[in-house]
């Protein structure tokens, strides 16, 4: 039986194409790019989603190891995850519009005249917060929340702002400011209180302090991203931040708010007939850290305020203003991080030694940059000042540890920040108003301050010993 003879072109075509022009199966078997593209991004999506879980869970348990989840302390620690990154979103936000779009004469006139309100309630407000606050049932925890919404809105109106020019814009920025001080003196008194046993403040600080630096360091990159769509999309992006710590501060135990067999410490001068029962005087090494902690924090206001026009106005060689000024900021954060981490070695340095150390470098460092003025010397006053301030300001905790008793510790740990958050609203104030002109004035002016300064502090010292 024969068989029929086949179109062999007809069987070759058939091979190479399984699915002639026409098969209406063809449609649904073929793969699509496009749907080669949706399954890859969704696998990225789901790889990205199990890596944000796994993320999450360790950073959980890392802030709740060593009893810090059954005191509490986790909870402000994950709260001040989100309030550094909400700043972090605000900074990188207004780097761009605040400082580089409004004119230089104009923007140095409305911050100054807003920082220098800034000084009166850290001046006058501050020393009857303390004592209002030990009156009334959950008052740090409000108070506490309140820095947080209060930013949150102001960031919201920051939003809208920044695309229309409103003359909000100053105003609202300088409140975020404040509320961001304001911030870092109620939770000073809020940290001794949720230590978990065998914990000290030096160490649950630390722990804190490094929360907010994983905070920055996560959020910086998300709120880049938002500011290709625009600034006001990263401010949006700070508000649910903002939000986020809002309720973690109202979710904070409720011995936040106890004040039960604590006492004040008092200032010279100060009246001892009107302070609680078991107040005590301030030791005289926890007021020489306080005083030699006053020259890093004000050098530190100085430098952000004075920097940011100078730059703006006098840019060196042709390095652009932006530029710059991400090369001075970036280098104080490093320093400030590379501070954290050298604040494990307090155990086994003298904490008076530290701060004494401190405040002579930085008289050094600001010295440098006067004589050598350039893109080098700035970078590296930025990340002198940075790591002072960090091994200062955790000098003065270990003081306060060893030295002050621990019923009132939140008491000096409050009044100690009320005051740096003051030398630093100072120093941004002289760095705002100080000309321009030439460049090396304001660093001239700023060399002779702390020279000054530290004479002061280190004389003093040595007369009274």
């Amino acid at each position: 039986m024969s068989t029929p003879p086949s179109d062999s072109s007809t069987d070759e075509q058939r091979w190479r194409d399984p699915h002639p022009q026409g098969d209406p199966g063809a449609e649904r078997t073929a793969p699509r790019p496009a749907a080669k593209v949706a399954r890859g991004l969704g696998a990225t999506a789901r790889g990205a989603g199990r890596a944000g879980r796994f993320t999450v869970r360790q950073a959980r348990r890392a802030a709740e190891a060593q009893g810090a989840g059954e005191s509490g302390l986790s909870r402000l620690i994950q709260m001040h995850f989100f309030n550094t990154a909400g700043d972090a979103a605000v900074a990188i936000s207004l780097a761009g519009t605040l400082f580089f779009t409004v004119p230089s004469g104009e923007a140095r006139g409305q911050v100054a005249l807003f920082l220098g309100l800034t000084m009166l309630p850290f001046a006058i407000v501050a020393p009857l917060i303390g004592p209002f606050l030990d009156r009334f049932a959950h008052g740090r925890r409000w108070a506490i929340g309140a820095t947080m919404a209060i930013r949150a809105f102001l960031v919201w109106v920051l939003a809208g702002a920044v695309v229309t020019d409103s003359p909000w814009l100053f105003p609202a920025a300088l409140g975020v400011l404040v509320a961001s001080k304001a911030y870092g003196v109620t939770r000073a008194a809020a940290v001794p209180r949720l230590l978990p046993r065998d914990f000290t403040l030096v160490k649950a600080n630390g722990r804190v302090s490094m929360s907010g630096i994983v905070g920055v360091a996560v959020s910086a990159p998300l709120a880049g991203v938002a500011s290709l769509a625009g600034p006001e999309w990263v401010l949006r992006y700070a508000f649910l931040l903002f939000v986020a710590a809002t309720i973690a501060a109202v979710r904070l135990p409720a011995r936040v708010d106890s004040s039960e067999g604590e006492g004040d410490l008092l200032l010279r001068g100060q009246d001892e007939g009107r302070a609680r029962k078991g107040s005590v005087r301030i030791p005289p090494a926890v007021a020489y850290a306080l005083r030699a902690n006053c020259g890093p924090r004000w050098l530190s206001g100085f430098l952000i305020m004075f920097m940011a026009f100078q730059l703006r106005e006098n840019p060196i060689g042709d390095w652009s203003p932006e530029v710059l000024t991400a090369i001075v900021v970036g280098a104080a954060a490093t320093g400030n991080f590379l501070g954290v981490i050298a604040a494990s070695m307090l155990k086994r340095i003298n904490p008076s030694v530290t701060v004494s150390a401190v405040l002579v470098a930085d008289v050094a460092v600001v010295t440098f940059g006067l004589a050598f003025y350039g893109v080098l010397a700035l970078a590296l006053l930025g990340l002198v000042a940075g790591l002072g301030q960090a091994l200062a300001k955790f000098s003065l905790d270990a003081t306060i540890q060893r030295d002050v008793p621990h019923r009132v510790q939140a008491s000096a740990f409050a009044r100690s920040d009320t005051t740096l958050q003051l030398a630093w609203v100072i120093g941004g104030f002289i760095g705002i108003v100080m000309p321009i002109d030439p460049p090396r004035l304001g660093l001239g002016v700023a060399t002779a301050v702390l020279v000054a300064w530290a004479g002061f502090v280190l004389v003093r010292r040595t007369s009274r010993a």
